[in-house]
């Protein structure tokens, strides 16, 4: 059975109080565990959420050190600049940057702005967040003498893994939103998450570490409704479905693939509060990679993904920045 890479327990007493950090998709999995331990620390943790009222509940979760300040929808465009602008209407630091939501594997369809929805989703929403953001995250770097961190959840599915994706991911340049080729929910996915790697290697390459810490984080296989559209494609919908995507469930768990959120936060939490980050790298928890050498992990880790080069991080940054207009 794999063994869960898990954060010093030195780093959870760590005094936060001064820091503001944001978690988007805090209502639930790995960012409502990751908003948890940070909001305990002391640091107020603005929960960036697409439901309102699944938002305000998991503030009311978490307890007084949680914000909910406005939506945030990421699959439009004009969504992230509002939360932005209600966000610096309220806060002149901002510590760390967790871009945590996610969507996986759905059937085809398009963002608001016309994007394919994972790619604008767990990509392009993230990536303008983080660059109207940037400016504040150096801010904050200077005032208090230490970086800022900014993190982005991956996957092992930016790599071939022994499940799902049937090659390595790379991001068609040409054709990002899958309108000329056969749309695959999987492969989608991976580039979305590819691209997630690329961004995070993208922005260590434009800011010096001493300023900003970036890092991408493979979280682990955890048990959350990210698989929600991969349970009903294999199983349907209804009662019986349900009943057999929990068993399916419980019976990875059982065998340790499948990890609880808990454990599934410990990689992006050691990348926000440990000393010794390298910004660029990736950091992940066990997984399953085609791969075997990556399958224990690492903290930090090369990444398996022969396509993981800075020329492609440059290249990507350029076209997303073409893409949202900024």
């Amino acid at each position: 059975m794999p063994t869960v890479l898990r954060c010093d327990p030195k780093l959870f007493e760590k005094d936060l109080s001064e820091q503001v950090i944001i978690v988007t998709g805090a209502n639930s999995g790995c960012g409502l565990e990751t908003s948890r331990q940070l909001a305990k620390q002391g640091a107020t943790v603005v929960l960036a959420c697409r439901n309102a009222t699944k938002g305000q509940a998991a503030v009311e979760d978490i307890g007084d050190k949680a914000v909910f300040v406005t939506t945030l929808d990421l699959s439009s465009l004009e969504s992230v600049r509002e939360f932005v602008k209600a966000f610096l209407a309220k806060y002149d630091r901002l510590d760390a940057l967790v871009n945590n939501a996610g969507i996986m594997a759905c059937p085809y369809q398009k963002t608001k702005d016309g994007f394919e929805m994972q790619f604008g989703c767990n990509h392009l929403s993230h990536f303008l967040l983080m660059t109207l953001l940037t400016p504040l995250l150096l801010e904050t770097a200077k005032k208090t003498n230490k970086p800022s961190r900014f993190v982005a959840l991956s996957s092992c599915a930016s790599a071939q893994t022994t499940l799902a994706t049937k090659e390595n991911p790379t991001i068609d340049f040409d054709d990002p939103n899958w309108e000329t080729r056969e749309y695959d929910e999987s492969m989608a996915y991976g580039q979305s998450k590819f691209a997630n790697y690329l961004h995070a290697r993208g922005a260590s390459l434009k800011h010096p570490s001493d300023k900003l810490l970036s890092t991408s984080v493979h979280p682990g296989w955890v048990l959350s409704p990210l698989d929600q559209h991969v349970m009903k494609r294999i199983f349907g919908e209804g009662f019986l479905a349900d009943l057999l995507a929990g068993l399916v469930r419980k019976l990875y768990l059982w065998k340790g693939d499948l990890i609880v959120p808990e454990d599934g936060a410990q990689t992006t939490l050691h990348c926000v509060l440990a000393d010794n980050i390298e910004s660029g790298k990736f950091y992940s928890q066990f997984g399953i990679y085609k791969d075997e050498a990556s399958r224990s992990g690492g903290w930090p880790m090369k990444h398996p993904n022969p396509n993981a080069s800075d020329e492609n991080a440059e290249k990507l940054w350029t076209l997303s920045e073409k893409l949202v207009g900024v």
